[in-house]
């Protein structure tokens, strides 16, 4: 099909779709990646987006987001709150068996803490765990890092438990062979002097810390670990001083110790995922020019992030959450390219 016809087609589809819409639901958009008519026809398959799905704007500010699939159902979770750093900031969570539908199956609430950036994650025996962090910006020590359990597919959950030490924020919790790891980084008011600490859990309730101070220029915060299948890691790290270049991390088990690479971009909320392939791609947050939610190609070997899709957003946004499947990546994040700050669900292909 060449490109004038694939352009047709795709007017067309948004014509009807505009026409059956209902009035005041958003519309499928379907959308051509941007670097469609430039892809080699011989080499590797590049990402198509198919589909962009606003899923929720309910709260005055919706954002911070993570995905999940488990046991045939969907999950995705993110922050409401009347602004961006507000004391009543909750966790809503909803579900969906289509991953089309979606109605909220829980709300969780802390009296007194602002409850922020929740991850999704699977424990051994199989119950839904959410991790997260509770602020309260008055007091001497704001952060402190939370952990919630379902083990009734979402629809309740334990109330909340401090996990790490006060002050360190456990941004992502995952598991590899039934171990869970966190990076924690000091939420102290002077960015400069923040540093990191890794922790280990067997049972995503109780750390330890297997690093009690990496070895990182300080200010880092927000990252995410891929574990690969020759058990090796990566870590993609934000970093918020100096250059504010991004960090990628190295380590084997029992990961004890990590070699760092200053990378080629600075980035923020970042997920990582491997692709059948065996490529890695990173849903981050890029500064340069336009602020945006990005899919990028993370070159291991060369410490590298290459912009491959431009995902609708702006201003305020990015903190996707990253599932494979059905022979397509499922993209949850946050942006406020729209009226306001809502949740969207974005499908993309690789061809």
């Amino acid at each position: 099909m060449n490109s004038t016809t694939r352009n047709f087609l795709l007017q067309s589809t948004l014509f009807l779709l505009a026409l059956v819409a209902p009035i005041g639901m958003q519309p499928i958009v379907i959308a051509q990646s941007e670097s469609d008519d430039q892809a080699d026809p011989g080499g590797p398959s590049q990402p198509r987006l198919v589909s962009v799905k606003r899923i929720w704007d309910q709260a005055p500010h919706n954002a911070f987001t993570d995905l999940l699939f488990h046991q045939g159902r969907w999950y995705c979770v993110f922050r409401e709150g009347s602004r961006h750093v507000s004391p009543d900031g909750s966790l809503r969570i909803l579900g969906s068996e289509d991953g089309e539908t979606w109605t909220s199956i829980a709300l969780v609430t802390d009296p007194v803490e602002d409850l922020r950036d929740a991850k999704l994650s699977v424990t051994p025996d199989g119950r839904l765990m959410l991790n997260g962090a509770g602020m309260q910006a008055d007091q001497p020590i704001r952060y402190h890092s939370m952990v919630w359990f379902s083990a009734d597919q979402g629809n309740s959950w334990t109330d909340g438990k401090r996990i790490g030490d006060p002050g360190f924020w456990l941004w992502r919790a995952q598991w590899h062979n039934d171990v869970c790891y966190s990076m924690g980084y000091a939420t102290g008011r002077e960015r400069e002097k923040r540093s990191a600490r890794f922790y280990r859990s067997s049972d995503g309730a109780n750390y330890d810390a297997l690093i009690p101070e990496v070895n990182l220029e300080r200010g880092v915060g927000e990252d995410v670990i891929l574990f690969l299948e020759d058990d090796s890691a990566l870590c993609l790290f934000r970093h918020e001083t100096g250059d504010k270049m991004a960090f990628l991390g190295k380590s084997n088990p029992p990961y004890d110790q990590w070699q760092w690479t200053s990378m080629n971009a600075r980035i923020g909320g970042p997920d990582m995922i491997q692709l059948p392939d065996g490529r890695i791609l990173a849903a981050v947050r890029l500064y340069d020019g336009k602020v945006r939610t990005s899919l990028t190609w993370l070159d291991p070997e060369n410490a590298t992030l290459t912009e491959c899709l431009t995902l609708p957003s702006g201003g305020d946004t990015s903190y996707a959450g990253l599932v494979w499947k059905d022979d397509m990546l499922w993209v949850s994040y946050y942006s406020s390219h729209e009226e306001k700050t809502a949740i969207y669900l974005a499908k993309v292909v690789f061809e």
